[in-house]
């Protein structure tokens, strides 16, 4: 028995179809498990931390079986329904298990042998190291920074991946940031008495001996004050930064106390996930529509395990979406509820706590990787000090990964969003259906809430497939904003138009602020100008990587590309002509900032779009300051129509709704209903009925007669009987192909070639392959194919087919750089 050899198959952090397989011998086996992580070679000298997927007794036929170099966990971090899950992802949204390990995983729990590794030079000197210990950090001392593969051939050692984890556990080493450096621990400094001064008779005489140095007295007292040390209990803790902050002193006072033996420092491990939040209260009591929709949801959710939850905007979703909560925490269930924008979580996640206390967590990508590995571990029962575990995760679609073990429900707020789509790098899911996907493998409820459902999910509620509770009075029966649509050609044809703004909205937005009250200007594009254009020949700057003009930017006084980030100077003459006669055209959200200012110059105006929310405290502030009046008006792209909740808003003006009407995509309609809806739906939330102005080209365009009636069943109808008469969702899948090459002809020969074998197969299902509107970023041509597939035939059988028409278009040597790129269920 003892002879019978082990391997296991794993994971590997690469874009390679398969697992692959290594060996470990019994005593190994006795303590790996799937869901453990282990180090690995792949080809000739690459480390990787792979995750085992499954261990069996099957020697693999076609290569040689490695040993594994190390085991890294004792526990699994990643549970058997989350590697369900993967298998899912990577089999419907067909990329491979490396490419959801990638995007699923922290990058910190992915350490490879391109780590460089430093040393900690004030490490204690009690801690104690091992003779391979030792020797890494002599060497390590001498050279300051080294890889891991120098390390090993510099100390002669193999495998010391699991060694370099350890001395990372002690702190005698650090990684470099370029791989988001593993887990470290967040430490704070604390002050205490020192051992020796033990009782009251010995802490006045040291009291005594600072007579004549007062600020050392005077930080002195400020500890005991903060210690508690006269109430003669169990001493508080006293971190040294609330120290200086309070005794108004400096660090080099503490080390003068420190040196005389009165003081001591220590330091200690505290959790990031600590909330000043720490009480909690039961949710407000909901009013009559509010209670009857609650009590519809859970009876809907007793008969189907999706519902559809069709409320208007300030209907009053969110309390309702907090007493359902409520009640499975109490059933000790976790709850998942998603967001489509960071923007949103510094909102909601206030409202959480006020009821849920230190039980709610946020996870998305403007978080540390260190926080993000503390969520993690906290989920599974790894609490730091001064935490409790999270029963609820409140973050976007990344969410979907955490390692739930009893999850009970997930929230899908504003379920209609085209952000809970992914779609670069792979893999290219959605959360909204991998949700779904998830809540099946736990057994668990979705609720999915929205003023503005997207066509698929309505169209789902309507033939049972999803349960459909709708709410169509706002809270406090508050009317319905009431929408003006402004004819903007018939306006400038009068002459009327005061730079981008008609008289009504100007009115408007005057009044508006004479009463104390908020503006919000909705704009979809960011910028300054979408675009420069020489008066005299019409020349226009593209990027040199893209197939797109370049947007100018007024604050960094520069034009960049959206696709590629590629920045330069803004032109001083026309590269064809030679004219200085270069003008802006269009304008973007940091235009109307500028102009707005001119005609309201006593107000404060800010702006939220992408540029101005970099990091995730801009998001915070701003919303923040808008909330509490500091801002009158907020420009901003579409960040501002998702569900935020101002009391004080009174008028919305949407400055241009041609250009999303007008998009060449078979959505744009549907997009631009649930845009138009949802920032007029941030008027009028709480202080009386709502203005908002629609400025428009084509006032009868049938989607601004449905947005100025509020009417989405007439707007649903139209749409699917398109979507039905030429083969749309939700009546076809499609599946996109791009293919991306730097030589134009290379790439239109293999396009042409994996069109016509996909015809051969599918037949007019195939459209394609054509230049897209955008026909080349980052200096690579791109052709797509798009493939709509009959909902009744086989997804599974299809798939089959696409994958072996990829591979044979890659085998051909002459093909072998061209990208292809499959993206299942395209927004």
């Amino acid at each position: 028995m003892s002879n019978i050899p082990y391997y296991i198959d794993v994971i590997l952090p690469l874009p390679i179809p398969n697992l692959f397989t290594y060996k470990i011998n019994k005593i190994q086996a006795e303590s790996v498990r799937p869901g453990i992580r282990v180090t690995v070679q792949f080809g000739k000298r690459k480390i990787y931390t792979a995750l085992i997927r499954r261990i069996h007794n099957n020697k693999p036929a076609g290569y040689n079986v490695k040993d594994i170099l190390s085991i890294i966990d004792v526990n699994p971090l990643v549970n058997e329904i989350q590697l369900k899950l993967w298998e899912w992802i990577s089999d419907y949204y067909m990329c491979s298990p490396g490419e959801v390990y990638k995007a699923a995983m922290p990058s910190g729990f992915k350490l490879e042998s391109e780590t460089k590794v430093f040393p900690v030079t004030d490490y204690s000197e009690n801690i104690d190291l091992n003779e391979t210990e030792m020797l890494i950090l002599s060497v390590l001392e001498k050279e300051n920074l080294l890889s891991i593969r120098e390390i090993e051939s510099l100390t002669d050692k193999t495998n010391v991946m699991s060694i370099l984890k350890s001395m990372l556990d002690k702190k005698v080493i650090y990684v470099e940031e370029k791989l988001k450096e593993g887990y470290k621990p967040k430490i704070q400094t604390y002050v205490r008495l020192n051992a020796k001064i033990n009782n009251e008779e010995e802490l006045n005489r040291n009291l005594n001996r600072l007579e004549k140095a007062p600020r050392q007295l005077e930080m002195m007292i400020g500890y005991l004050s903060l210690s508690e040390l006269y109430k003669k209990s169990s001493l508080k803790e006293v971190e040294k930064s609330l120290l200086i902050r309070r005794t108004n002193s400096t660090n080099s006072i503490i080390n003068s106390l420190v040196k005389k033996g009165i003081l001591e420092l220590y330091d200690k491990e505290v959790g990031r996930l600590i909330s000043k939040q720490q009480s909690s209260r039961e949710p407000v009591d909901l009013n009559t529509p509010q209670k009857g929709a609650l009590s519809q949801i859970k009876s809907e959710l007793l008969n189907t395990d999706v519902v559809l939850f069709h409320g208007v905007t300030s209907s009053g979703k969110t309390e309702i979406y907090i007493h359902l909560i409520n009640e499975y925490i109490k059933k000790g269930k976790q709850v998942l509820y998603l967001l489509p924008e960071i923007a949103l979580t510094a909102q909601i996640i206030n409202r959480l706590k006020n009821v849920f206390g230190d039980k709610v967590g946020v996870y998305h990508s403007k978080f540390s990787d260190n926080e993000r590995i503390e969520i993690w571990k906290n989920i599974l029962g790894e609490i730091k000090p001064g935490q409790q575990q999270l029963r609820i995760i409140l973050g976007a679609r990344s969410s979907l990964f955490l390692p739930f073990d009893n999850l009970g429900l997930i929230i899908i707020d504003e379920e209609h969003e085209n952000t809970y789509k992914q779609f670069d790098p792979a893999p290219r899911y959605h959360a909204r259906d991998t949700a779904i996907m998830l809540s099946k493998f736990h057994r668990a409820k979705v609720l999915m809430g929205t003023a503005t459902p997207s066509i698929e999910s309505y169209f789902n509620a309507q033939t049972k497939k999803f349960g459909l509770v709708e709410l169509n009075t706002r809270y406090l029966e508050l009317e319905m904003p009431e929408i003006i649509i402004i004819d903007v050609r018939e306006a400038r044809r009068k002459k009327k138009m005061k730079s981008f703004f008609s008289p009504d909205l100007l009115n408007h937005i005057s009044e508006a602020l004479g009463n104390k009250e908020q503006v919000i200007l909705f704009q979809n594009r960011r910028g300054f100008s979408p675009y420069i254009e020489c008066d005299t020949c019409g020349w226009i700057p593209y990027c040199k990587h893209c197939d797109v003009s370049l947007t100018y930017h007024k604050h960094i006084n520069k034009v960049n590309c959206h696709y590629c980030g590629y920045s330069t100077k803004i032109p001083k003459t026309c590269d064809a002509c030679g004219s200085n006669s270069l003008l802006t055209r269009g304008f973007g959200t940091e235009k109307i900032e500028d102009e707005i200012s001119l005609f309201f110059p006593e107000v404060k105006v800010a702006r939220m779009d992408l540029d101005s929310t970099r990091t995730r405290k801009s998001y915070e502030r701003i919303i923040s300051d808008f909330e509490n009046g500091k801002i009158d008006i907020l420009v901003g792209t579409q960040m501002v129509t998702k569900g935020l909740d101002f009391n004080n808003v009174r008028v919305v003006g949407i400055l241009n709704a041609d250009n999303m009407l007008n998009f060449p995509d078979f959505r744009s309609y549907e997009r631009s209903y649930q845009l138009m809806a949802q920032v007029s739906g941030r008027a009028g939330r709480k202080n009386g009925r709502g203005i908002v102005i629609v400025q428009t080209s084509d006032p009868k365009n049938i989607i601004i007669q449905n947005v100025e009636k509020n009417d989405y069943l007439s707007m649903y109808k139209d749409q699917l009987n398109e979507r039905k008469s030429f083969n749309y969702p939700p009546f076809y899948r499609l599946i996109e192909f791009t293919l991306k090459h730097r030589n134009k002809q290379i790439l239109d020969n293999a396009s042409s070639l994996l069109a016509n074998d996909l015809k051969v197969k599918f037949g007019k299902g195939i459209l394609g392959p054509e230049s897209p509107l955008i026909s080349k970023i980052q200096n690579l041509n791109l052709n797509t194919i798009l493939f709509k597939l009959d909902k009744e035939k086989s997804v599974a059988q299809a798939k089959k087919h696409i994958t072996d028409s990829i591979n044979y278009l890659l085998s051909r040597q002459e093909l072998k750089s061209v990208q292809v790129v499959v993206n299942v269920d395209p927004l």
